[in-house]
């Protein structure tokens, strides 16, 4: 008897989940993976490199904050980030992006959308930005930027629930 009751159990919860909302399922933080970049020749990418460091939070009330930072931006010689040389700039600017606003969620396309208040990329300030859902479970989620900056391509970002 005990059995069946577990099963239930388990079954019930199956059934709430199943039922949460996909803003509701994505609602919290994120750690960053890997983002990937297909150009349309087909070339990957790798902008941030292959082990890079980040979080991607959204809050219930609509907000979210993207941090995506390469493994290996360098320090800054002079230990003074107001003081680094031209190339310390360029190599860091390259090799990271702060994004943060609000966003929203549409169900029956399974996307989210970003309203970005401002970025590292200041030429974003104001967009709508699109990502497609391609992967959502309690641990992972995985999205699709369908135009990547320049016409480089499309941009898989992979994130992996926070403990």
């Amino acid at each position: 008897m005990k059995r069946i009751s577990l099963i239930a159990a388990l079954a019930l919860l199956a059934d709430g989940a199943a039922a949460q909302s996909l803003k509701e399922r994505i609602v919290g933080t994120w750690d960053f993976v890997v983002a990937e970049v297909s150009a349309p020749d087909g070339k990957q990418s790798f902008p941030f490199g292959e082990t890079p460091k980040g979080v991607l939070i959204f809050t219930p009330d609509g907000r979210f904050a993207q941090i995506h930072v390469a493994s290996d931006v360098p320090k800054f010689a002079s230990g003074n980030r107001l003081t680094g040389t031209p190339e310390e700039y360029a190599d860091i600017n390259r090799r990271s992006l702060a994004v943060f606003g609000t966003y929203t969620v549409d169900e029956e396309k399974n996307t989210v959308t970003y309203k970005i208040v401002s970025s590292t990329f200041p030429n974003w300030e104001g967009e709508a930005q699109t990502r497609t859902v391609d992967r959502l479970t309690a641990d992972e989620f995985v999205n699709t930027n369908p135009n990547v900056a320049g016409g480089r391509g499309s941009a898989s970002n992979r994130y992996r629930r926070a403990k």
